[in-house]
């Protein structure tokens, strides 16, 4: 959410970030329509209240004197009494009227998605920018050898069986068998040896959450199409662990002191996939579960930018640590996620693809999750929201996917990276 008073006083800079992102402008407008309603609501309802105050402050030395049974008096509060009823059921309607133009306002402001941030690349999808690049795809031809996808890698090494997972649960969905099961676990192991070494706490979050976590985090907007919900229980899937951990220290005040709070959340995510079929459907690339380690912070508002660098330095040394080539793209404004205002994704080389493809990401959200979800600080300033921002360490299945493809030998076996060989008893291959 962004703070009212921002737009009151930068409309035109709001509304320049709702085109950046290839959003309606005019809903600015509507939240400036809302905020003169809700004002005027309130201030309405105050000035009737401070009128049945006053108004009380003369009806109680009249009750004391009309015990003496002077007429006068009596008739003088008969008439206060009247008109203290009719100001009763007014500043009623008054308040009532007050507190749905508060909700008319709190409603409409969150339609607008977070403000951009300077630098940002303007555009959709395709207009990212490449930053960096790391390592060199493999030149297989050179080696004497085609590469297979990662779905005949791994289903030659009994890997993964996704003709049982489409029996057993439907369309993208699959089982990790064997060495398959091994290296998600080995990755996960890998991760969270890497995140605390960074600081980072460990947590196994709920990956059942109320609508106060969905919505607080943003993810009842824009991606609402993707997130699965139990309408009997009024429960959703997370299709993060971002949610969970946002909403950790929802409607809480937490000590600038303890700023920045990290953490690294492994959970499994559920997405829906709506709009993509047809898309990335073979394999394991895209699907509607995988599990994922992901770094979460809460930090100073201050500290942001330099906090958003470190998550993706973080992921850098992660891929790196996996022998994989991938490059580093500054995410687009048309590509954003409503609660992002910077987002930097990593993008590993897939050889039978031939393209680099999003395993990670990070993403910036300033104090947009906070205000939604009540999370503030108490310091020297007073009570403030705090930043947010997250960054995901590893997604298992798609970076399953990378290494089968790019660590394949000519035998069908796959090379472990070194990093990953500790937490694989030591074995070099992946085999049959």
């Amino acid at each position: 959410m962004i703070d009212i008073n921002f737009i009151r006083q930068e409309p035109d800079v709001v509304r320049k970030s709702q085109v950046a992102r290839g959003e309606n402008p005019k809903a600015v407008d509507a939240v400036l329509d809302a905020d003169s309603a809700r004002r005027a609501a309130t201030a309405a309802f105050e000035e009737a209240r401070a009128e049945q105050k006053n108004l009380g402050k003369l009806i109680g030395p009249l009750q004391g004197k009309a015990k003496s049974g002077d007429a006068s008096v009596k008739a003088e509060l008969d008439a206060l009494m009247k008109t203290a009823a009719t100001l009763a059921d007014r500043v009623s309607a008054l308040e009532a009227d007050a507190r749905e133009a508060d909700a008319k306002l709190d409603e409409t402001i969150k339609v607008l998605s977070n403000l951009v941030q300077d630098g940002a690349p303007v555009g959709s999808e395709e207009d990212f920018v490449v930053l960096e690049t790391f390592g060199t795809p493999r030149d297989f031809k050179a080696e004497g050898f085609e590469p297979k996808d990662h779905v005949e890698v791994g289903e030659g090494i009994k890997a993964i069986d996704i003709e049982r997972g489409v029996k057993v649960s439907g369309s993208r969905f699959y089982y990790l068998t064997g060495p398959g099961a091994l290296l998600e676990l080995a990755l996960v192991n890998l991760a969270m040896a890497m995140a605390t070494k960074n600081g980072f706490t460990p947590v196994i979050p709920p990956a059942l959450v109320k609508s106060q976590a969905m919505e607080g985090t943003g993810f009842l907007g824009q991606a609402a199409e993707n997130v699965y919900h139990l309408p009997n229980d009024d429960m959703y899937l997370v299709g993060t662990a971002e949610v969970p951990l946002a909403a950790m220290h929802m409607d809480e005040i937490l000590d600038v002191k303890d700023l920045p709070i990290r953490y690294a959340g492994y959970s499994p995510c559920y997405r829906r996939e709506a709009g993509t079929h047809g898309k990335d459907a073979k394999g394991i690339f895209r699907v509607h579960w995988f599990d994922k380690v992901e770094m979460f912070s809460f930090v100073d508002p201050k500290d942001a930018d330099v906090e958003h660098q470190k998550l993706l330095s973080f992921e850098k040394e992660f891929l790196t640590a996996l022998e994989l080539p991938f490059q580093v793209i500054d995410v687009a404004t048309g590509d954003l996620g409503s609660s992002a205002a910077r987002k930097y994704d990593c993008e590993a080389w897939f050889p039978v693809q031939g393209r680099y493809r999003e395993l990670t990401s990070t993403s910036n959200c300033t104090t947009f999750q906070s205000r939604r979800l009540r999370i503030r600080t108490k310091g020297e300033n007073g009570t403030e929201p705090v930043a947010t921002l997250n960054g995901t360490l590893v997604a298992l299945a798609r970076t399953i996917a990378c290494i089968l493809e790019n660590h394949q030998q000519a035998d069908g076996s796959v090379r472990i990276p070194v990093a990953l060989r500790p937490y694989l008893g030591g074995q070099e291959f992946l085999k049959l």
